[in-house]
């Protein structure tokens, strides 16, 4: 499985549709919002940044992975999906991560961050994954979470109570969300649920074409 912390992926990925607007060349823009997502810190990705004698802060290196707007790629046709929910911190405050994983690929299909859990919570969230993908013939994967394993039935998926197998590789790209999450919680400071989500889902698709 692959792991964080070794960016090998191509920066190409990387679409920034801001770049009129900042000085800083695009592709040290790219590589910075590629070292952050691959578990370098803020202060570690400025230093690099200051090696090629741009001058920036903490604040616009975060600031550019919520302009880039990086979201996991659409259109999968996966066999089985993985779900899953966990609570992480975001300031002071508790909230619940939805999570979707491939488990044949680890590629994270999508995410959503929500300020509670309940069975139409987890009933939006597979009608957003099937909005994203081809998931009709898939077979869902759900541990013992109540709300999901009821939204599935509700919707008419395949689903099957699963809690090793297919689900062991899962958990660790739960667990290193989580762990990021709380790595980088300054990331979240004083921020709004929304940009933490969307700091989420620039993480998944880092997981998914950078590292």
């Amino acid at each position: 499985m692959t792991e964080f912390g070794r960016p090998n992926g191509s920066i190409d990925q990387i679409e920034l549709g801001f770049v009129e607007r900042e000085a800083t060349p695009e592709f040290l823009m790219k590589l910075s919002i590629q070292l952050h997502l691959s578990d370098i810190s803020l202060s570690n990705t400025v230093r690099v940044l200051d090696v090629f004698g741009v001058q920036s802060a903490q604040l616009t290196g975060h600031n550019w992975i919520h302009k880039a707007y990086l979201q996991p790629e659409s259109g999968k046709n996966p066999d089985y999906v993985a779900v899953d929910e966990t609570v992480i911190q975001v300031n002071d405050e508790q909230y619940w991560l939805y999570a979707a994983v491939d488990p044949e690929t680890n590629e994270l299909l999508h995410t959503s961050l929500e300020p509670t859990t309940n069975t139409v919570i987890a009933q939006t969230f597979l009608a957003e994954i099937d909005e994203k993908h081809d998931v009709s013939e898939a077979v869902f994967l759900v541990d013992d979470s109540h709300s999901l394993q009821a939204a599935c039935h509700r919707a008419g998926y395949d689903f099957r109570y699963e809690k090793h197998g297919n689900r062991n590789a899962v958990e660790c790209v739960f667990r290193e969300i989580k762990h990021r999450t709380i790595c980088f919680s300054n990331c979240f400071s004083n921020a709004t649920a929304k940009t933490a989500d969307d700091w989420i889902n620039s993480l998944s698709f880092a997981w998914n074409h950078l590292i």
